[in-house]
């Protein structure tokens, strides 16, 4: 699998639906920064204004490399290899190895468990399988930090499964931040 490329339409509309993200985020950074409201940032200094923009980006930049890093542990979660994610990327093999390190999960030596961290709702689990036997487990500790786990050791059949699982719990102990 080779990197995907874009056509202009679709560049297009991932800068609208890009910019269209941005603006709300740089406004509400450039009020809490200022102590403007928000509907009065743009009639800011430019130079003020362009600083409060290029600090939203990096916000956004921050993000996308955190979301990034889960798609590659997710990848990797399901047997791709370095290989297959710098071809995706347009790394090498190596370079894929050093930009996610912990992407490819390999069983620690001697150990008798397969793991895969999942992130969800402001929480995480780790989803584990046991060898022999192939089953998979969860525990994990939700947004507001209740801990949880498969219950009474109960041993999935799918990691899918597992995940669906730590998925709900995960999404009925997150934080509302409205």
């Amino acid at each position: 699998m080779t990197s995907p490329e874009m056509t202009p339409e679709e560049q297009t509309e991932l800068d609208k639906a890009l910019y269209d993200a941005l603006n709300p985020l740089a406004s509400a950074l450039r009020s809490r920064a200022s102590g403007l409201p928000e509907d009065r940032m743009w009639n800011a200094d430019p130079v003020d204004v362009a600083l409060s923009v290029l600090g939203a980006w990096k916000v956004v930049d921050t993000e996308v490399k955190r979301l990034t890093a889960i798609a590659a542990g997710t990848a990797g979660s399901y047997g791709a290899s370095y290989e297959q994610m710098g071809a995706v990327w347009g790394i090498t093999r190596q370079g894929a190895r050093k930009k996610w390190p912990e992407a490819v999960n390999r069983p620690v030596s001697g150990s008798a468990r397969t793991s895969a961290p999942l992130e969800l709702c402001g929480g995480t689990a780790e989803l584990m399988q046991e060898t022999p036997s192939g089953g998979w487990m969860w525990a994990g500790t939700g947004a507001d930090g209740t801990r949880g786990a498969a219950d009474g050791g109960t041993r999935y059949a799918t990691k899918e499964e597992a995940a669906a699982h730590a998925g709900a719990f995960l999404k009925e102990h997150a934080v509302d931040r409205r």
